[in-house]
């Protein structure tokens, strides 16, 4: 489990192509310190496993359904990546409950500058939207941030200068890939709703 709070910007060094996975080499260097092999680790938001390590970075396996469901099938090599290793007892939680389970690729829309903050809106798959509330939390990228306004199927995000300086948000542009994951809490919701 995740909080959403990038830790680094990692880059895409290597892509090993295989049948039915790809296996990526990310450079990194801070989230290094205390990265075990086996050990989870959130890649723009999906949970992958740290297989092998050296003092560059390290390499996980990234599976046909996390190819399927998230915006790793088109990463190319020097690409930023957004990392944070998974929660231990000892971390703030200064996010939200992010699992790196992505339910849905969603699409950067537009983005307003301002002195201080970008504005920036991204589409949501439309099956998600009905877990998407005004002030609540969205999962985009392995990003926690605040939903600030909803139009149809687009949400609108106020971007402090950290997060763009710090995340792979900084640096989309209209018709790139978001990596989306609902708020777990909502889905739960919904399921036992089912049941009543």
């Amino acid at each position: 489990m995740f909080t959403g709070i990038i830790e680094e910007l990692g880059k895409v060094l290597a892509i090993e192509k295989q049948p039915d996975a790809i296996r990526l080499t990310i450079g990194c260097d801070k989230v290094l310190s205390d990265l075990g092999r086996g050990d989870s680790i959130s890649c723009s938001g999906t949970c992958l496993t740290a297989i092998e390590i050296d003092d560059k970075g390290f390499t996980a396996d990234v599976m046909l359904e996390t190819l399927k469901r998230s915006s790793l099938d088109g990463v190319q090599v020097g690409d930023p990546i957004n990392l944070e290793r998974a929660m231990s007892n000892k971390t703030r939680f200064g996010g939200h409950i992010v699992q790196g389970h992505v339910d849905g690729v969603g699409e950067f829309v537009s983005r307003e500058k301002s002195d201080n903050w970008d504005w920036v809106k991204i589409r949501i798959p439309a099956e998600l939207m009905k877990y998407v509330v005004h002030k609540g939390s969205i999962t985009l990228d392995g990003i926690s941030l605040t939903v600030n306004d909803i139009e149809d199927d687009v949400i609108a995000l106020s971007l402090i200068p950290e997060t763009l300086t710090v995340t792979t948000l900084g640096y989309k542009k209209p018709g790139d890939k978001v990596n989306v994951e609902a708020d777990v809490l909502a889905k739960h919701i919904e399921r036992l709703m089912e049941y009543k």
